[in-house]
């Protein structure tokens, strides 16, 4: 059974990568659309993609803190697809494919919610 800490810790890092979601769909919902966030490159496009980072790095606290049992909850591909958004995001900010940041906003980022809220 995990500790106290580990509850704690755990419980943070998902509450984080709800919070980022959340702060996705504000972005969205002021901006009018998906598209018309990712077209806005001076506020929208950066706070949404520093969000899409902030929750692969949440991902990647659980997974260092061996948290298999949470992570076990997520799709595999999900965990992974979080991972290779934020590298591309890292590694070519300019090349990033706006259609694969759109998919993973309306395909993926509510799955992943909605996995969160069943778990509280």
């Amino acid at each position: 059974m995990a500790s106290r800490g580990e509850m704690l810790f755990m419980h943070e890092s998902l509450e984080l990568i709800a919070d980022k979601i959340d702060r996705i769909e504000q972005i969205i919902a002021q901006s009018g659309s998906i598209v018309e966030a990712l077209e806005d490159e001076t506020l929208s496009r950066p706070a949404i993609m520093m969000h899409l980072v902030s929750i692969a790095e949440q991902f990647g606290r659980l997974q260092n803190a061996m948290e298999y049992e949470v992570l076990s909850k997520f799709d595999k591909e999900d965990v992974r697809g979080a991972f290779a958004v934020r590298n591309f995001i890292a590694h070519d900010y300019e090349g990033v494919n706006l259609a694969l940041i759109e998919n993973v906003i309306r395909e993926y980022l509510p799955h992943i919610k909605s996995i969160i809220r069943s778990m509280r």
